[in-house]
């Protein structure tokens, strides 16, 4: 088989591994990546990247310790997980591509707002009792639960809930605060004053 041939088969699988979910979450973890593409498996993700860019996609790979990596080790690489994004933000009216309910996706921008603005962690109890000023107990329990198991948050032994790698790679908390801020004030602002 020729270089040419075997690049060509490894970026088709390199493909199906990012966009076909395999697992409960999507992507793949590095060390899988290269069992099956091999140890020049860096090079077919760039190669991927490229072809995936004109489509306005892109590889996000998320480190395990959910910082950013300016020279990761190869270590590293094998503990993140690779998967696909699309370059751009979801637009209003396209929630319904996420497959996600509207009210679901309220209580998800909810709680993340609630988390970031207590410094990136508030223990479960306290966004439960927030959350259900609006949404009943059933669907607030069931949320939570979806997002954890879903890495949008995760929870510590303590009853603890952080931002989890789900949010940190796919979801941009500023313009999320901002946007819920924004909201805020305009409401104040077409408030009739007594």
């Amino acid at each position: 088989m020729s270089e040419d041939a075997a690049i060509s088969r490894k970026l088709k699988k390199a493909a199906q591994l990012l966009l076909y979910q395999h697992h409960r979450l999507p992507g793949v973890k590095g060390w899988e990546m290269k069992k099956i593409l091999g140890k020049d498996y860096m090079k077919i993700v760039k190669l991927l990247e490229r072809k995936l860019e004109d489509l306005g996609l892109e590889v996000k790979v998320v480190y395990a310790d959910g910082l950013e990596h300016l020279q990761p080790s190869e270590d590293d690489l094998e503990q993140a997980r690779f998967y696909v994004l699309s370059k751009s933000p979801i637009q209003t009216g396209e929630a319904s591509l996420s497959g996600w309910r509207i009210d679901t996706l309220a209580v998800l921008a909810a709680s993340l707002a609630f988390i970031t603005s207590k410094q990136g962690k508030a223990q479960r109890r306290e966004v439960e009792d927030m959350l259900r000023e609006k949404f009943p107990d059933w669907k607030v329990d069931q949320d939570l639960n979806r997002f954890i198991r879903r890495g949008y948050l995760d929870e510590d032994e303590t009853g603890t809930l952080f931002i989890g790698w789900r949010t940190r790679a796919e979801i941009d908390r500023k313009k999320l605060i901002g946007i819920i801020a924004g909201s805020l004030q305009d409401g104040q602002a077409q408030k009739p004053e007594d």
